[in-house]
């Protein structure tokens, strides 16, 4: 240890350089924390009445993006997969399932994926899509 000129031991700690990298790494965090919660995008239907979807523990959205992909929230799967998947966050959990699909999807896909769905042990399966817009 460093002694002072006197022979006693220094007894304080430099927490400058503490700080500088506590503020570096709180930058980076809050950078990259909005890449990392943006959703899947999706080109949903439009229709007139559109209700608001339930609070994310009470839920899973099942979504199928225009190239056929599957995500359960944010993560893929695939389809020989999803029943297996559905049946462990959805059936066994007691949520409720909505279902996005893009429009360019289709319609064999989407009922497909509800025929997997409805083998699963879901009997209530919700449709998501926006309002329509007012000319």
């Amino acid at each position: 240890m460093m002694t002072g000129g006197s022979g006693k031991f220094l007894g304080e700690v430099n927490v400058t350089p503490f700080v500088d990298v506590m503020l570096v790494l709180l930058i980076i965090f809050m950078v990259t924390a909005p890449m990392m919660t943006q959703g899947l995008q999706v080109d949903l239907p439009q229709t007139r009445a559109v209700s608001v979807l339930p609070k994310e523990n009470e839920s899973v959205v099942l979504t199928i993006k225009a190239d056929g992909s599957l995500y359960l929230d944010k993560y893929q799967v695939e389809l020989g997969d999803l029943e297996g998947q559905v049946r462990q966050l959805v059936s066994a959990q007691k949520k409720q399932l909505f279902l996005r699909a893009d429009k360019a999807v289709p319609y064999g896909t989407v009922v497909a994926v509800m025929g997997v769905v409805k083998a699963a042990g879901v009997d209530r399966l919700g449709v998501v899509a926006e309002e329509e817009k007012k000319s």
